[in-house]
């Protein structure tokens, strides 16, 4: 079997000499209204998202509704076993 080659660990570096990031050159009050922002927009998707659910779930309804009043429908979907409604 062939030996595997050890990497040599990469040197870490250290918060001092780590290039400046965004967040370092952004001021604590321009990164408080961005987090505000992405809140802001987090709760509107779930608002659109709830209310696309809630949609969904009123024409579920609507149509269960509409084929429980057809006819040939329940005909179609019920149980051809007369004799336990006897």
């Amino acid at each position: 079997m062939a030996k595997k080659k050890k990497l040599p660990n990469a040197p870490r570096v250290s918060k001092e000499d780590a290039p400046a990031t965004l967040k370092d050159l952004l001021s604590s009050e321009v990164l408080n209204k961005l987090k505000a922002q992405a809140d802001e927009l987090k709760n509107e998707e779930n608002d659109r998202k709830e209310a696309e659910r809630k949609k969904a779930e009123e024409a579920r309804k609507a149509e269960q509704k509409r084929l429980d009043n057809d006819f040939a429908h329940l005909l179609e979907n019920s149980s051809q076993d007369w004799r336990k409604y006897k």
